[in-house]
C-alpha cells in the first residue's frame, strides 16, 4: 500500500473512529438522562396520588371522578394502579396499558425496599412503597416517554447526519493532507524507480522543506555513489580479467596442440586431449562472463535461431571426451518432435554454457554414472527440456538458496567447484526470457527443468 493511502487510511479511521465513540457515548448518556428523568416524573405523580388519595374521603366513584380531573395533565399513555396497606387495589386510571406483573412488583416492596424501577420494552415502569397520616400505599406507573423518545430520535438524526458531513469533511482533509506528506516521497520514489544503477549523475535532490527528506536525499546520492563505483569495479575487473586470461588460455591451448601432434605415445594422448578439453571449456567460461558483463553493462548480445537438441548434443560430446564411462540418455517427447519447435532465439554460447553447467552437475553428483535429459515439445510454443541424475537430493532448506552465488549444500561436500555454475546457468536463462527450476520428484531423483518460449510454431 502506499505511503499517502496509509496516511489517509489511519488519519481519517481514527478520526472517524473517536468522532463515533463521541457520539455514542452522547446519545447513551442523553438516553439514561431520559430514562432517570422520566422514571423521577412517574414516581412524583405517584406520590402526589398517594397524598391526594391519603388527604380526602369521599366514595369510590367521587374520588375517581376528582382523581381523573386532577389527571388533566398526566403523562400519556400511563396505566397507574394505587394500592392500600392490605395491597388492595383502591385505584386503576383509565388507561388500557396492562401490568400483569403487579403482584410480583407489589411483594417485593416494603419498608426497606421503597422504589424500584425496570424497563418493559419500550416502557418505563416504577413501583414505590409510601407511608402518609400513618397509612401506607402502594403505587404502580408504567408509561411510554412519548416526549423523550421523540427528542432522542431527533437527537438520533441529528447524530447520524452530523456524522456522515464530518466523514465526508475529515477524508477530503485526510486526503489533502496525505498528498501534501507523501509528495515528497512519491517523487523521490518516482526518481528512484527511473534511475538505473551505473549512471554517473547523482539523483536529483527532491525539493522539501522537511529535515527527514533533505537527509534522504543526500544518503540515497551517498548510497548510489558507493554502489555504482562497488558495479563499474566488479564491471570492469570481469573484463579485465577475462581479457588478461584469454591470452594465457590461448597460449597454453596451443602448446598442447603442438605437443599432442610431436607426441606418438599411445598412453599419452588420450591425456594430453583431456586437458585440451578441459582448457577449452574454461576459454568458453572465460568467454561467457565477458559475455555477461557487456550484457550486464547494457550492450545487447547477438541471436540466431539455435536447436536445443544439437546443443545438447554438442555439450555431451565435450563431456564424454572427459568422462567416458559416464552415460547421458536423451529423450523425446513427442518420439518424432516437430524440428521447428526445439528451436529457439538464442546466443548459442551463452545456452551452450548453460547445459554444459547443468550436464557437468550430473556428473559430478550422480551416484550411478548416468542422467537423463528429456526434451519435452508437445506444448505449443514452449520447449522444456529436464536434466535428470540419482544421487543425493538438496533439501528443502538448502533449495531457496540453491541459485545464490557461492551456495554449496551438503551433496557438495569433498567436490570441486565455488557454487557459480547454477547461478551464471540461471542467469543466461532468464536472459533468454526462460525459466530454471529444481526439484526432486520421489527417492534421490534431481530434476533441472528449464522451460524456453520457441522461436517457432
Amino acid at each position: 500500500m502506499k505511503i499517502r493511502y496509509k496516511i489517509l487510511l489511519y488519519f481519517s479511521a481514527t478520526s472517524i473512529l473517536l468522532v463515533s465513540i463521541v457520539f455514542l457515548l452522547i446519545y447513551w448518556i442523553f438516553s439514561e438522562y431520559r430514562e432517570e428523568e422520566f422514571q423521577q416524573r412517574q414516581k412524583d405523580k405517584i406520590i402526589t396520588m398517594l397524598h391526594f388519595i391519603s388527604e380526602i374521603e369521599k366514595d369510590e366513584k367521587e374520588l375517581t371522578e376528582a382523581i381523573d380531573r386532577m389527571a388533566i395533565n398526566s403523562i400519556l399513555n400511563e396505566k397507574l394502579l394505587i394500592f392500600d396497606s392490605d395491597k388492595k387495589l383502591i385505584y386503576a386510571s383509565l388507561d388500557d396499558v396492562p401490568i400483569r406483573y403487579s403482584g410480583k412488583l407489589l411483594n417485593s416492596l416494603n419498608e426497606k425496599n421503597v422504589w424500584i424501577e425496570q424497563k418493559d420494552g419500550i416502557y418505563d415502569v416504577v413501583a414505590i412503597y409510601f407511608t402518609s397520616n400513618d397509612k401506607s400505599y402502594y403505587g404502580i406507573s408504567k408509561a411510554y416517554d412519548e416526549f423523550g423518545y421523540s427528542k432522542l430520535s431527533i437527537l438520533k438524526n441529528l447524530m447520524i447526519t452530523a456524522f456522515i458531513i464530518f466523514t465526508i469533511v475529515i477524508t477530503l482533509i485526510s486526503l489533502s493532507l496525505a498528498n501534501h506528506i507523501s509528495r515528497p516521497i512519491t517523487m523521490l520514489t518516482s526518481r528512484l524507480g527511473k534511475y538505473t544503477i551505473g549512471e554517473n549523475q547523482p539523483l536529483e535532490s527532491v525539493p522539501s522543506n522537511t529535515f527527514e527528506i533533505d537527509f534522504l536525499n543526500g544518503k540515497f546520492n551517498e548510497l548510489l555513489s558507493k554502489i555504482n563505483s562497488a558495479y563499474t569495479f566488479q564491471k570492469n575487473a570481469v573484463q579485465h580479467i577475462s581479457h588478461e586470461l584469454k591470452t594465457p588460455i590461448s597460449v597454453l591451448l596451443s602448446e598442447l596442440e603442438r605437443i599432442k601432434n610431436k607426441t606418438s605415445d599411445s598412453h599419452v594422448q588420450p591425456d594430453i586431449e583431456k586437458l585440451i578439453a578441459k582448457t577449452k571449456s574454461l576459454a568458453e567460461i572465460i568467454n561467457t562472463l565477458l559475455e555477461m558483463s557487456k550484457i550486464e553493462s547494457g550492450q545487447g548480445f547477438e541471436r540466431t535461431i539455435v536447436r536445443i537438441d544439437e546443443v545438447i548434443f554438442d555439450c555431451i560430446s565435450e563431456l564424454n571426451t572427459l568422462y567416458p564411462g559416464f552415460v547421458f540418455e536423451v529423450n523425446y517427447l513427442p518420439a518424432e518432435p516437430n524440428p521447428n519447435r526445439l528451436a529457439i532465439e538464442a546466443n548459442e554460447m551463452l545456452v551452450r554454457q548453460g547445459f554444459q553447467n547443468l550436464l557437468g552437475n550430473c556428473v559430478m553428483y550422480s551416484n550411478n554414472n548416468k542422467a537423463e535429459v528429456n526434451i519435452d515439445s508437445t506444448q505449443d510454443c514452449k520447449l522444456k527440456v529436464a536434466v535428470i541424475n540419482n544421487g543425493q537430493t538438496i533439501s528443502k532448506d538448502e533449495q531457496q538458496y540453491l541459485f545464490t552465488h557461492f551456495f554449496r549444500g551438503e551433496n557438495s561436500r569433498n567436490k570441486v567447484g565455488f557454487g557459480l555454475g547454477l547461478t551464471l546457468t540461471k542467469n543466461i536463462v532468464e536472459l533468454h526470457k526462460g525459466s530454471l527450476r529444481y526439484y526432486s520428484p520421489a527417492g534421490n531423483r534431481n530434476v533441472f527443468e528449464v522451460e524456453f518460449t520457441t522461436a517457432l510454431s
